[in-house]
């Protein structure tokens, strides 16, 4: 396979983005590559089978390098957690046939970066890219580690059926906690009470006031809030938070796309309330990705967990999948589909 020419399509990303992204400001195209390992390092090549869509990829069509990771270069390939078979390989750890998750080009054949072999498809293998990859290990990282949660909390989850979101809500509900969600249509607050257990749910964009919204759903107040949005949101969950209350970090999409912040009023109720506000990222926590892996695989043998995906078929529905999750119009994990194992 060493030096074989194939037909690669890939997703270029064209410059970079002020306000909303579009789907023309990514290009698909169809080029030769030769594919070849460089001399003196640890490459791996990938058939890349599954693209993962992320909001943190947003943030790397900015011209800013004042993030955890470097934006996109223009002209080249966007790039974004993946599932491939490994093709060519010269690091002794990946050998030709392995299935792998990592970071990889959206594209047909690519350099695969931070990968990880998977020993045992157990589950379907889309899983790997959500309940089992970035999305899961988030969720899982979140919750378990810095929300520190206590049997009977409530939690308030926003973007709630969503990846990272749907894993969180049914962790609480397996730990023992009270679990309150929001999402933005109906069809999601349904799925929300109906498949992922949630004891409470609301569509916020039909809720004119969220501080109410948020006191008739949790009318004890909220011991842990999973933060996903920011902004209004995040102002009206600081001052229904209990004394003590803990705030995960994981992201905050309605701000994305915004040259100016909105602002936040009420960050006063963390001295009045002593919250604890922790942002984090799940690559600071790789040393309990065997505990999740072995936990999480279970929960779903036994039938504790459900997982909805929302895949689109096709390299080439790349930038519609991603420009559409910016936007919410995605129903559980979004995904794209490349190829078969």
């Amino acid at each position: 396979m060493a030096g074989t020419e194939v037909t690669n399509r890939q997703i270029l990303f064209k410059n970079f983005v002020v306000g909303w992204p579009q789907e023309s400001d990514m290009e698909f195209v169809t080029t030769k590559k030769k594919l070849e390992l460089r001399e003196g390092q640890k490459d791996v090549i990938v058939r890349v089978l599954y693209l993962s869509c992320d909001p943190y990829q947003r943030g790397r069509m900015r011209n800013s390098t004042d993030s955890y990771i470097p934006p996109y270069t223009p002209g080249k390939p966007i790039e974004g957690y993946g599932l491939g078979k490994v093709i060519l390989s010269s690091d002794p750890a990946f050998n030709e046939g392995d299935i792998v998750s990592g970071l990889m080009g959206w594209e047909d054949y690519s350099y695969g970066f931070r990968l990880v072999k998977i020993d045992d498809l157990a589950l379907p293998i889309s899983y790997y890219l959500g309940a089992l990859g970035m999305a899961g290990f988030t969720a899982y990282v979140g919750f378990f580690r810095i929300c520190e949660p206590k049997k009977g909390d409530t939690i308030y989850v926003s973007a709630a059926s969503g990846a990272v979101g749907q894993m969180v809500g049914q962790f609480a509900k397996l730990f023992g906690c009270r679990v309150v969600g929001s999402a933005g249509s109906q069809q999601k607050v349904d799925l929300l009470t109906s498949k992922f257990g949630y004891d409470e749910a609301f569509n916020y964009k039909e809720e004119p006031d969220l501080d109410a919204a948020l006191k008739r759903c949790c009318p004890d107040g909220i011991d842990i809030y999973f933060e996903n949005v920011g902004g209004k949101m995040l102002d009206a969950v600081l001052v229904n938070m209990k004394v003590f209350g803990r705030i995960a970090v994981c992201g905050m999409v309605s701000q994305y796309n915004k040259e100016v912040q909105d602002p936040i009023y009420n960050l006063n109720y963390t001295v009045k309330r002593r919250l604890k506000i922790h942002g984090f990222l799940q690559s600071d926590h790789m040393d309990v990705q065997p505990e999740f892996f072995k936990n999480v695989i279970q929960w779903f043998k036994e039938g504790k967990l459900v997982y909805v995906e929302d895949i689109a078929d096709g390299l080439e529905k790349g930038p519609a999948a991603l420009i559409g999750l910016l936007a919410g119009k995605n129903v559980g994990k979004q995904s794209v589909k490349i190829a078969d194992p």
